[in-house]
């Protein structure tokens, strides 16, 4: 009997093609349901993967509906990729924080973009949690949806489903840090714990041995600096243009200069949970989601995917082969988790989790991102200890963010969604902060039926 996978938010610019890339890899006998909100992104989800399914004649057989609960029942895996708005909704999550003096690199995660984009994601995943508790309760339930943090907090403490968080970003890192000692990747263990998109690595080793001296070697040798002398070869550099002159993600770097751990997923990412140290967007000479990490070209470039995907759906370009490839992306963990669970197999792989002993010294329940054993119980997170207390302590306040607007997402709570700005740090006073959050819930009021925008929630304006 084919196992069914079932694929929300299947209008993903890259991920379903090479989810189904993955499927088709494995050569089994599979259902794979597809569901959008989208009549058209469906419609080319569908075709696009009829497509890749008959080419490789695979044993595949290719569902589709508009309305998730068609397809739920009988699941053995649900995989979520939901992005509430599209790529027009993360534009604004760019643009009025930047009418307010806040520049985001990403801001899909963190700083107000994060926070705007929570508002939105949470009550639609906590739905879909809720039917997949109804209709398939005993499914593996992953998201891939940012906020990844946020949104898996948020599932756990509204309805208890058991979803496990996944990004590929620890592992592209892992690769990154095995390339700049120019080892191979096979060579390379680790260990990486924090938070999705702000995730440490404690331990990296090569041939079992600690890679460390070697990383700190090759990062001296790129600074013409001792290795005992990394952190005032960096204040020698400073915070200009001539640090991305010697090193790619200097942010990070200099990080790992000063904490001994290195954080993923590099300085696209990582420096968005430092907004203070970011004030104008400052970013080594350039400005963050400008000149640095353009945002403009990450949506423009959606924009071509999307429309370069829908032309071969729709026959108008041949199928390229390299969509049949094996390259990195989002997708590839949780083909292999999936087989690794079926076959009681105990590989390990990085997931986010409730803290319920990975981290000692961090908030129970809050969800990190950590290794996991993927065997016939499901994924459990391994038990890590306690976490030097500055590594904690870039941590926990960030916990702290996410539990707010969470509480804000879930009950439509205005007041708290500012409160969550001033803890957050980007925005410099309380009324910046309010003014900030009103434009924010204005530009998304369609998709934050939660909020009654415009009128005064059930706190008072101040």
């Amino acid at each position: 009997m084919a196992a069914k996978y079932v694929l929300v938010g299947a209008g993903s610019v890259s991920f379903t093609r090479g989810l189904v890339a993955d499927i088709l890899r494995t050569g089994k006998e599979i259902d794979l349901g597809l569901v959008d909100i989208s009549p058209e992104a469906l419609d080319v989800a569908e075709k696009l993967v009829s497509r890749m399914v008959a080419a490789r004649g695979a044993p595949v057989r290719v569902l589709a509906s508009l309305d998730r609960r068609d397809l739920l029942p009988d699941a053995h895996a649900v995989i979520c990729t939901v992005g509430v708005g599209g790529r027009r909704a993360w534009a604004a999550d760019i643009a009025v924080p930047r009418k307010h003096g806040v520049f985001q690199p990403v801001g899909d995660t963190a700083m107000p973009g994060g926070l705007s984009r929570a508002l939105r994601m949470v009550p639609a995943m906590v739905a879909v949690a809720r039917d997949v508790l109804h209709l398939c309760p005993n499914a593996l339930f992953f998201n891939y949806g940012n906020p990844m943090t946020a949104v898996c907090r948020a599932i756990r403490k509204a309805t208890g489903a058991p979803v496990v968080g996944l990004c590929h970003g620890v592992l592209g890192v892992a690769q990154y840090l095995a390339r700049f000692i120019n080892a191979p990747f096979n060579e390379a263990t680790y260990t990486a714990v924090g938070l999705n998109h702000m995730t440490w690595f404690t331990e990296f080793r090569h041939k079992g041995r600690d890679a460390w001296p070697l990383v700190r070697a090759e990062l001296a040798k790129r600074l013409d600096a001792s290795p005992d002398r990394l952190l005032d070869a960096f204040a020698s550099l400073g915070d200009g243009p001539e640090a991305l002159a010697k090193l790619d993600n200097p942010f990070s770097w200099h990080a790992f200069a000063l904490y001994g751990a290195f954080p993923a997923v590099l300085d696209r990412h990582a420096i968005e949970f430092f907004p203070q140290l970011t004030r104008g967007g400052t970013y080594y000479g350039k400005t963050l989601g400008v000149d640095a990490f353009s945002m403009e070209a990450v949506i423009q470039g959606g924009d071509r995917a999307w429309e370069q995907m829908r032309r071969v759906a729709l026959g108008e370009e041949p199928l390229p082969e390299s969509y049949f490839g094996s390259g990195g992306g989002e997708h590839e963990q949780v083909i292999s988790i999936i087989e690794s669970v079926d076959a009681d197999a105990g590989r390990i792989y990085s997931a986010n989790l409730p803290n319920r002993g990975q981290v000692s010294n961090l908030p129970p329940e809050a969800v990190l991102e950590s290794p996991a054993i993927a065997d016939a119980s499901g994924l459990r997170p391994i038990a890590l200890g306690e976490l030097p207390s500055g590594l904690a302590a870039t941590l926990a306040s960030r916990i702290a963010v996410i539990e707010t607007i969470v509480d804000a997402a879930l009950g439509g709570d205005r007041a708290l969604f500012i409160q969550a700005l001033v803890a957050e740090g980007s925005v410099g006073s309380l009324t910046k902060a309010q003014l900030l959050a009103d434009d924010l819930l204005a530009a998304h009021a369609e998709h934050l039926p939660q909020f009654k925008v415009g009128v005064d929630s059930k706190h008072d304006r101040a």
